[in-house]
């Protein structure tokens, strides 16, 4: 996948958070329909994985957690920013 497309789908996640709206994932026959509550857990982190030394994969995982019986998540500490 592009970084173009990457961007499209991370886009349309944070175009439907800002509105309220739910967030639909479909992948061909399946979908799953989620809401998100108005202040969900938000979780960033950057993961090298492999050898100290030598070439390893490295990542960016953007998550959203709640609890389904719950109200909004408390805030956490710490502001984040990403440039």
């Amino acid at each position: 996948m592009s970084r173009k497309d990457v961007a499209a789908y991370l886009r349309t996640v944070a175009d439907n958070l800002e509105a309220g709206d739910a967030i639909t994932l479909e992948a061909g026959a399946q979908a799953v329909t989620l809401e998100p509550p108005a202040n969900p857990t938000f979780e960033v982190k950057a993961e090298r994985e492999g050898p100290v030394d030598g070439p390893g994969e490295l990542s960016i995982e953007l998550e959203l957690e709640w609890d389904e019986n719950a109200g909004d998540a408390d805030a956490e500490s710490g502001e984040l920013t990403i440039e």
